[in-house]
């Protein structure tokens, strides 16, 4: 099927109808195709044993590197959340003015 970019944009859902048809949609402009529109390749999916796989290889990857052993740097208690959900953390960790404001232009 062949349309121009005009006849694309008010009937897509009928070009999309074919494309899932099965139908190739070439799109032109002054009569020179711009863009194809062509059904979706299958896209392979992972197995529970590869994703199994990688879980593990990412484990031993973090061992390796002492990961599972390093605590956090500062203590993830009910204190440290609050500092966390306070505007002021984020402006003192990025640097930020007091005043600013990031709805304010």
């Amino acid at each position: 099927m062949e349309m121009s970019i005009r006849q694309f944009q008010e009937q897509i859902a009928e070009a999309l109808a074919a494309v899932e048809r099965g139908e190739r949609v070439v799109i032109t402009r002054d009569g020179v195709a711009v863009a194809v529109v062509k059904p979706a390749e299958k896209l392979p999916r992972a197995t529970d044993e590869e994703v199994a796989a990688w879980w593990e290889q990412n484990e031993r990857a973090r061992r390796a590197a002492g990961l599972d052993m390093k605590p956090p740097p500062f203590p993830l208690d009910e204190e440290w959340r609050k500092s966390f959900d306070d505007p002021a953390f984020s402006r003192a960790v990025l640097g930020l003015p007091d005043d600013w404001e990031p709805w304010r232009p």
